[in-house]
């Protein structure tokens, strides 16, 4: 430890035993210095760190780093040129870029080669974790915490470590308002001087709203996306506000500016890094003193001057320019590009990469906004309401409602009124004030009918009249009324099975299944490692035992026993370590596979297998036995590696018995 750190340890020792009076001041000013000592307390009295204790850069395993990666992989894509771009600039002066996910970890960096070690040293690196939490006060950190852009140089940052560093970040939102990423600029020297950084903060922010933007034009291409700006000669060259409506008007989407300048419009002001109450959902014509319908006078076409529109509050003038959604692609005519289907970020979270799954999302991304009905097949707790709800939130419809129906859990006597409603006094019982149904509940969102096998068969000629006409008749009602609703159904019956025994119409079999999905159950799918960290989330590890074991169970209750099970471990172990033995009872004690053990064939010799399972042993030898890293490879489980060993007499040299064998 050099003078340099000490001093730096005692002026943060220093500032973060200050006063209780100075830290909760109402009236501080948000200097960058109080932001920063901010950050300095937060670190010791919120985060628990000693500021004399210095830490070297946190670098995730590939494993994880690529579960990161995969999260944000769309976006990332998308942001890839602004880090090139932004990279052209800087590179001279000994910068590198960083992109980092809204926990803090770097999924891209762009840097000079040449000093690949001492950036890796220093955690200007991919897989480097610069969270608050973990890494103290930083620019990726502090502005993930903050929701601002800034520069925290040199002795800026808490850890005596990162002194010689200026960092410089700005936030990157999504096109809903959440804080999507951090852009990121840094050096491992740099002046003395933080006014020398002044343009790296510039840079950032100019390239973080280019990537916002970006994102925001390829996520909203299906939809009406209206530029604005205050000058017309810049409104189609370069807007300021970016707001996205769905066919019926209403905002679907906006920029981190047009979300800003809406909300001071209507009354709702917020702070530099402070969230306000969402936009979505809000019809244009509120917003603006012009009508939904005239839209079509503000295209490029027509002169920039020609296009100015007021705000509806203030009357103050904005020019905007109009681009009306892109033409749907047919598959005809772009059969070619069915290889790199774009599966939206809701759907792609709930697959780790598990070759089966993966197909039904790729399928799911292309019906999104289709107005066919969906069907999902699956076993109990194989997650079918995660899918309907992902397929939900991909869609337009996200601003509408998701009402969830469990047919199977709403005694047969209530079915009908809690899903059609009733006007009062309609039955005995029903009391004197009416109720909507939650069919109409749904109007304008998704109606999830869960386990609808379980339905009533006398229900299910009403539930056809929805779906055929487009309206419900509460009970007592001699009016029907007109709903817009996404019927998306899972059972994890066989409804063919159900209509030959008579118990399900056809009918209404034919109008629900549109398109069915079948989800693969827990035990067949190959990404459970993904799963399991996922739900983990870095709060605690798993043990090769346990992990083991996990591998080895039949997992009849799917996604639901997975959850039970980590939980209940998660809560019992000590050390932040998962073993076997905090497993669930019965659970644990289940040390023998469900699969038989692979049997072991006499004088085995490979070369007598057949051509399926020498390329097995190549693979097995290729990764050292590695058997998971083998099953993601060849896109299986586990569970499925193993039967495929059996099969052929194949035994891992690590898993031989105590005589050797």
């Amino acid at each position: 430890m050099d003078m340099r750190q000490r001093e730096h340890i005692e002026a943060v020792v220093a500032a973060t035993t200050w006063a209780e009076q100075v830290v909760s001041a109402p009236a501080l000013v948000r200097t960058h210095e109080n932001i920063i000592q901010s950050s300095w307390r937060r670190c010791v009295h919120q985060y628990g760190l000693d500021p004399s204790r210095m830490q070297e850069a946190r670098i995730l395993p590939q494993t994880r780093l690529r579960e990161h990666q995969q999260r944000i992989d769309d976006f990332a894509r998308i942001a890839r040129h602004g880090l090139e771009t932004l990279y052209e600039q800087v590179a001279g002066m000994g910068y590198v870029v960083l992109l980092t996910d809204a926990l803090g970890v770097t999924v891209d960096y762009i840097g000079d080669s040449n000093t690949d070690f001492a950036l890796r040293r220093a955690g200007l690196y991919l897989g480097a974790e610069w969270s608050e939490a973990g890494a103290g006060t930083c620019a990726v950190g502090t502005a993930l915490t903050t929701g601002q852009a800034l520069t925290v140089h040199q002795v800026d940052h808490f850890d005596a470590t990162h002194i010689p560093l200026t960092c410089t970040a700005a936030p990157l939102y999504d096109s809903r308002g959440a804080l999507a990423a951090i852009l990121d600029i840094s050096a491992l020297t740099s002046p003395q001087a933080r006014d020398s950084q002044n343009l790296a903060l510039q840079l950032v922010r100019i390239y973080a709203g280019h990537i916002e933007n970006a994102n925001f034009l390829r996520t909203h291409r299906q939809d009406w996306i209206l530029k604005l700006n205050t000058a017309p000669e810049f409104v189609d060259v370069d807007p300021e506000y970016l707001i996205a409506l769905d066919a019926s008007g209403r905002i679907v989407g906006h920029n981190r500016r047009a979300h800003a300048m809406l909300a001071a419009e209507i009354g709702r002001p917020i702070a530099p890094g402070e969230a306000a109450a969402s936009l979505i959902g809000m019809p244009f014509d509120t917003l603006f003193d012009t009508r939904i319908e005239e839209l079509g006078r503000f295209v490029y076409s027509r002169p920039s001057e020609l296009r100015a529109v007021p705000l509806a509050k203030s009357g103050a003038l904005l020019y905007l320019s109009v681009m009306p959604p892109a033409p749907c692609f047919t598959p005809a005519a772009h059969a070619t590009a069915r290889r790199n289907i774009d599966v939206p970020a809701p759907l792609a979270a709930l697959s780790g990469g598990d070759p089966a799954l993966t197909r039904q999302l790729e399928r799911a991304a292309k019906l999104v906004d289709s107005p066919i009905n969906l069907l999902i097949n699956g076993e109990t707790g194989s997650g079918k309401e995660f899918f309907a709800k992902a397929l939900h939130r991909a869609s337009a419809r996200r601003a509408g409602p998701f009402v969830a129906v469990n047919c199977a859990a709403i005694p047969e006597t209530l079915i009908e009124s809690e899903l059609f409603g009733h006007l009062p006094n309609s039955f005995s019982g029903a009391g004197a004030k009416g109720k909507r149904g939650l069919i109409q509940e749904a109007d304008g969102g998704t109606l999830f009918l869960d386990e609808i096998g379980d339905m009533p068969r006398d229900l299910q000629s009403r539930l056809l009249r929805v779906l055929a006409e487009g309206e419900v008749l509460a009970i007592g009602a001699s009016r029907p009324v007109s709903v817009d609703v996404r019927v998306i159904s899972a059972t994890h019956h066989s409804l063919d099975a159900l209509m030959q025994d008579g118990r399900f119409r056809e009918d209404l079999y034919y109008r629900l299944n549109g398109a069915r999905f079948t989800l693969p159950p827990l035990r067949e799918r190959s990404d459970l490692d993904w799963l399991v960290d996922k739900f983990l989330e870095g709060a605690v590890t798993l043990s090769p035992a346990a992990r083991e074991r996990l591998h080895r169970h039949a997992w009849p209750g799917n996604l639901r026993e997975l959850c039970n099970v980590l939980r209940y471990a998660r809560a019992v172990c000590s050390d932040g370590l998962i073993d076997v033995e905090d497993l669930p009872e019965g659970f644990a004690g289940a040390a023998a596979p469900v699969e038989p053990p692979p049997r072991v064939i006499e004088d085995f010799d490979p070369h007598r297998l057949p051509p399926e399972g020498m390329l097995l042993m190549q693979y097995l030898r290729a990764a050292s036995w590695n058997l998971s890293a083998v099953a993601r490879q060849i896109g299986v489980s586990r569970m499925t590696l193993y039967r495929r060993m059996a099969r052929y007499g194949i035994r891992s040299p690590n898993q031989r018995d105590a005589n050797g064998h």
